[in-house]
This record gives C-alpha cells, sequence and structure tokens, in this order.
C-alpha cells in the first residue's frame, strides 16, 4: 500500500545578488571595524612610546584602564594626551586642565609657571520656561584659544536665567564683565573664567566650563594669545 507522506513545503532560495550584497555589507562591517581598532591601537601605541616621560605615561596609563569610555570619548582622550606629551618637548606656553585633579597648569615645555584650583561647571541640559534648551556636555581634548576678553559689556544670556529656572527678562540686562573679569574662549563657547562679579545672576562657572581664581588668570594673562594651546583630559 502507497504511503501518503507530508506535504514539504519548499521555501524559496534567496536569489544570488542578494547573497553578494550580504557578503558585501559583511565584509565593510569587519573592515571598517578593524579600521577603527587600529586607529585606538596606534594612538595609544604613540601615547606609550619610550620617549616619554615613564612617570607621566604610567600615570596616564593607570587613568585611562579606570576610565568607563565609549570609543569616541577614548579617541579624544588619547588625542588631548598625545598633543600634550608632544608639548611637553616644546617651548611654547599652553594650558592643561586635569579634570580629576581639578587643576589648572600653565606650562612652559616640562615647566609649571603656575598652578591652580579649578571649579568645573556640572555638564548638563537646561530648558528655559518657553521650552528652548542648551546642552553643555564634558568637554575634553586638544583645542587653540579662540578669543580673551577681560573689558566687555554684552547682555545677560538667556541660558542664565534658564539655569535658575527664572522667566528670561523682556529686555536682557548689559552687564559688564557678568562671566568673569578674564574669560577665555575655547570653541563651541566653553569658557575659562574667573569668579563672576558679585551682582551678576551667574554665581559660580558656567555649565561645562572652567572657573579659575582671578588672581591667577591675572598672573598669565600677558601670555595667552590665540596660539596658546589648551589641553583638557
Amino acid at each position: 500500500m502507497e504511503r501518503i507522506g507530508r506535504e514539504r513545503r519548499s521555501f524559496p532560495r534567496p536569489p544570488l545578488w542578494l547573497n553578494l550584497l550580504l557578503l558585501i555589507i559583511a565584509a565593510a562591517t569587519f573592515a571598517y571595524a578593524k579600521h577603527q581598532r587600529n586607529v585606538v591601537l596606534e594612538k595609544t601605541a604613540a601615547l606609550f612610546r619610550n620617549e616619554n616621560s615613564p612617570a607621566e605615561l604610567h600615570r596616564m596609563r593607570d587613568e585611562l584602564a579606570q576610565m568607563d569610555l565609549s570609543k569616541d570619548q577614548l579617541s579624544k582622550e588619547l588625542d588631548g594626551r598625545m598633543q600634550l606629551l608632544q608639548s611637553l618637548e616644546g617651548e611654547d606656553f599652553y594650558i592643561s586642565i586635569d579634570t580629576a585633579k581639578k587643576k589648572m597648569q600653565f606650562r612652559l615645555g616640562k615647566s609649571i609657571v603656575r598652578e591652580a584650583d579649578v571649579q568645573i561647571g556640572e555638564p548638563k541640559t537646561v530648558t528655559s520656561r518657553s521650552g528652548k534648551t542648551w546642552t553643555f556636555s564634558p568637554l575634553k581634548g586638544a583645542f587653540n584659544v579662540v578669543d580673551t576678553d577681560d573689558s566687555y559689556e554684552s547682555p545677560v544670556a538667556e541660558w542664565v536665567y534658564a539655569l535658575q529656572n527664572q522667566p528670561t527678562p523682556s529686555e536682557r540686562p548689559t552687564m559688564h564683565d557678568w562671566l568673569g573679569h578674564y574669560v577665555i574662549f575655547l570653541p563651541n563657547n566653553y569658557l575659562i573664567q574667573s569668579p563672576p562679579p558679585k551682582d551678576s545672576p551667574l554665581q559660580g562657572p558656567k555649565p561645562g566650563s572652567f572657573m579659575v581664581p582671578e588672581d591667577d588668570l591675572a598672573a598669565i594673562w600677558p601670555r595667552i594669545t590665540k596660539q596658546t594651546r589648551v589641553y583638557i583630559f
């Protein structure tokens, strides 16, 4: 007697072009991941070359090992620290800010000309009562000074009122040196600033920025130019 078996359903095979496309995407993804890994390895190798100061390298290696960083954050940390080590061998003035130790150093090569405590503005997103938002992220890396100012008059920024959960005045007051007497402007409107005056609506550092005692900024002020490098790590 003839057995009647279950009917088997057959699924169509994917076309050849689809198989090839999937293989190409997989190969491209693998190649990109390998490239990214090689970039990080090259930066790390350059950072820990023997000609650099062993004590400085051991300290940086330990700090990086303890950090919980994304790939982009690690890249910025490495870039900033590599360029800082290069500046240690140079003869130009530069600024370094250690966010873990909360210290700013004004240096000439390996020599520390001036060291000061730093208050770091808390990174945050603030929203005005009208719904406008400002995001201040942590700043890391190597930059040139964008500008400096020690005598300015400008309207108080909207984000200051949002920071204090106050309504923005219809006419914001124009004040002298409301950010602080000495202001070093960094990219994307981040700052190294001296403390704001008592009558300023901003008390403390701008979010995401750095506040240094006025005497310390006054001491290094004549040496700060747009060519001054700033390393933040």
